[in-house]
């Protein structure tokens, strides 16, 4: 089966790390940086509006984009999705709480609906402005799009029969992960389960990945493992350690998706408790999984980048890892492990990690902005099992300097990931 992405590399930026936290002159000057760097792809996190808490992974909205990227208004979409969110806003601004406690005799008021249309007109305007010059340079932009989402959400609110509620809306099971290298107990995202059993499900899905590549040319999708079984926590426990394994739709979903949209590049992130099963699912779908450095150094000789499978894309780290450099500057065996693999000073440890992440078999290699300007931990994303203080850095533009995309594009050149420019994605 043909590789889903040629040998090649990208960065890692999540779209509101941009400075001043909008679509705009950053983020064509930013594309330019990945041209001249010799990169081929972009990767972002979730770009929907995202909840309480601020996590891209817990957005109001599947399909909506996060409106606080754009400063305007603009023609109003005409899609089914966008009049259930723009009214979902509407009355969540009203009552200022989570859908189950509205009172159903408030009715949104049509200048706020038609406003948030607005928004959701302008943001698809800016958006596939910006994807038409990255695939004008050469760049494509690859998206992630989490398995679950949020319980005070307009997709949960309009569709509730896709989901497991109880009469008053409430969650009766919600989604999580057992105790794992993150948390000793678990972690309780919150996110109802689907009704897999319900064939409705499997259009709404369908939907969504059509909404999901008008914005971007490649996909990852986020906790792969649920699409085979996901763990299932009554809704009363407080952490991820009592659960239980429910099963998921395996193929028979994405044979539904292959059959209405047909094949996409879609990229399964398969970190965690990997079973046979899972694994058989991922490669019998051909996608490519994922390879961390940051979990690659520990007492497992197999786990070492030059066994990395060929289809599969590499990282120096995640959104929910910390920097590499605050990975090696909290000590430990497995980050002494990792210098001496790539036979660097410590002082250069991050160009050390890209290095390897680059003369990797993995036909994608993707490093976070964060350690190719070799940041430490008060530059990371996130930390999983806690609320504050995440999703919050940004980036200077300043320290992209064209020296910096030079010895970027070296590399790139030297492991035989460089891509030329002058092509469309």
């Amino acid at each position: 089966m043909p590789a889903v992405f040629p040998r090649s590399a990208g960065l890692l930026l999540h779209v509101g790390s941009l400075p001043g936290g909008r679509l705009g002159p950053d983020a064509y000057r930013f594309v330019d940086f990945l041209a001249a760097a010799g990169q081929r792809w972009w990767q972002v996190l979730p770009v929907g509006p995202p909840g309480a808490g601020g996590s891209p992974y817990a957005a109001l909205s599947a399909f909506a984009g996060d409106e606080r990227l754009v400063d305007r208004e603009g023609p109003p979409l005409d899609a089914p999705w966008v009049e259930e969110y723009a009214t979902f806003r509407a009355l969540h601004d009203m009552h200022r709480a989570p859908w189950p406690h509205w009172s159903r005799r408030v009715r949104a008021p049509r200048e706020a609906v038609l406003r948030y249309a607005r928004l959701q007109g302008a943001f698809d305007e800016e958006w596939r402005a910006l994807k038409r010059y990255a695939n004008g340079r050469g760049i494509g932009l690859i998206g992630d799009l989490p398995i679950f989402v949020a319980h005070d959400s307009a997709d949960v609110w309009a569709h509730r029969d896709l989901f497991k509620l109880d009469r008053r809306g409430q969650p009766r099971v919600v989604a999580g992960v057992p105790p794992d290298y993150f948390s000793r107990d678990g972690q309780r995202w919150g996110n109802p389960h689907y009704r897999w059993e319900r064939r409705a499900v499997f259009g709404w899905w369908v939907a969504r990945l059509k909404r999901a590549f008008e914005l971007f040319d490649a996909v990852r999708l986020d906790h792969f493992l649920g699409f085979l079984r996901a763990w299932e926590i009554p809704a009363r426990e407080r952490t991820g350690r009592r659960g239980r394994w429910a099963g998921g739709p395996g193929a028979r979903l994405f044979a539904a998706v292959r059959k209405a949209l047909g094949p996409l590049p879609l990229i399964a992130e398969d970190l965690g408790l990997l079973t046979p099963e899972a694994a058989a699912l991922r490669d019998g779908l051909g996608l490519p999984g994922m390879r961390i450095l940051q979990f690659s150094f520990g007492g497992n000789p197999e786990d070492r980048p030059h066994y990395f499978p060929r289809n599969s894309v590499v990282y120096t780290g995640t959104h929910d890892n910390d920097t590499v450099k605050g990975w090696l500057h909290a000590g430990g065996a497995d980050p002494e492990r990792a210098r001496r693999y790539a036979g660097c000073r410590r002082s250069d440890f991050h160009w050390g990690m890209i290095r390897v992440a680059h003369r990797s078999p993995s036909d994608l290699a993707i490093v976070p902005v964060q350690d190719l300007l070799g940041l430490g931990s008060d530059a990371r994303m996130n930390r999983p099992g806690t609320v504050r203080g995440n999703w919050r850095w940004r980036l200077d533009c300043r320290e992209l300097t064209p020296s910096l995309a030079c010895r970027l594009r070296e590399l790139t050149e030297a492991t035989d990931r460089i891509f030329s420019g002058g092509g469309r994605v």
